[in-house]
C-alpha cells in the first residue's frame, strides 16, 4: 500500500512539473507574438511616415523657396534643422524589403552597434511571404539575441561581429546569422540546448520550435571564433 502511495506521489509530481513547464512555454510564446506584434506596429507607422514626408516634400520645398525670396535665412536654416530632426526620427537604415523583418533588424543592430558590434547585413526579401510573419520575427529575433549576448561575453578589444545573411531560394526561405565568438563546442546537440541556462537556452528552444512547427532545417557551427546557424524554412 505504501508502495502504491508514493507511486502515486511521484506520478503526481511529474504531472505538476509537466503542467508547470506548458504553462510557462504558453506565457513565454504569448510575450514574443505581443513582442513581435508591437514592433511590427512600429515599423508599419515608420514607414507611412515617410510615405508622408514624400508626399509633403513639395510643401517643405515651396516654404524654403517663399523665405528665401524674402531673404529670411535664419528661418530657412531653422526650418532645415528641424526637419533633419524629424528625419532621424523616421530612418531606416537596414532594409530587406519586408516590413516585418525590417523591424526586426532595425530595433535589434540598431542596439548591437550601439554596443559596439560590428554588422553586415545582406538580406533581400519580397514584400511578403507565406511562412507565418510571427513565426519569422521570433526566429529572427532570437537568432540576433543570442548573437549578441555571445559577443558580449567577448572582450571589447577583440573584432566582435554579427552578419546576418536572407534571401529566397527555390521556394525556401534562407537565412544564415553568424557571430563571433570566444567559446568552442564540440557536440552542439539537444543536451547542449539543454543545459544552457537563461535566455541563451530560452533562445535555442524557441528556434527549434519554430524550425520544426515550419518543417524546416536547420544547421549549427561552431568553429573557432565563429559560431554560425542556418535555416531554411519551405514557404509552401
Amino acid at each position: 500500500m505504501t508502495g502504491i502511495c508514493v507511486a502515486g506521489s511521484v506520478i503526481l509530481c511529474m504531472l505538476l512539473l509537466f503542467f508547470n513547464e506548458r504553462r510557462n512555454e504558453k506565457k513565454l510564446s504569448e510575450y514574443e507574438e505581443k513582442l513581435v506584434a508591437s514592433q511590427l506596429d512600429e515599423m508599419n507607422q515608420l514607414y507611412m511616415t515617410m510615405r508622408g514626408w514624400r508626399h509633403d516634400y513639395h510643401n517643405h520645398m515651396q516654404k524654403i523657396r517663399a523665405h528665401l525670396a524674402l531673404g529670411e535665412y535664419d528661418q530657412v536654416q531653422e526650418y532645415i534643422n528641424l526637419m533633419e530632426t524629424e528625419l532621424d526620427a523616421v530612418d531606416i537604415r537596414y532594409k530587406s524589403g519586408n516590413t516585418g523583418v525590417d523591424a526586426m533588424l532595425n530595433s535589434k543592430l540598431t542596439l548591437a552597434e550601439k554596443k559596439g558590434l560590428r554588422i553586415k547585413c545582406d538580406a533581400e526579401l519580397p514584400k511578403k511571404l507565406s511562412c507565418n510573419p510571427v513565426d519569422l520575427c521570433v526566429l529572427l529575433g532570437n537568432l540576433i539575441d543570442n548573437a549578441i549576448e555571445a559577443c558580449e561575453k567577448m572582450d571589447p578589444s577583440q573584432d566582435r561581429f554579427i552578419r546576418i545573411y536572407m534571401c529566397v531560394r527555390k521556394k525556401q526561405f534562407y537565412l544564415s546569422v553568424s557571430n563571433a565568438t570566444s567559446e568552442v563546442i564540440r557536440k552542439l546537440d539537444k543536451e547542449y540546448i539543454t543545459n544552457k541556462r537563461g535566455n541563451h537556452g530560452n533562445g535555442l528552444r524557441r528556434i527549434n520550435k519554430v524550425v520544426e512547427k515550419n518543417n524546416g532545417f536547420i544547421n549549427r557551427q561552431n568553429e573557432p571564433g565563429v559560431f554560425a546557424t542556418e535555416v531554411m524554412l519551405p514557404l509552401e
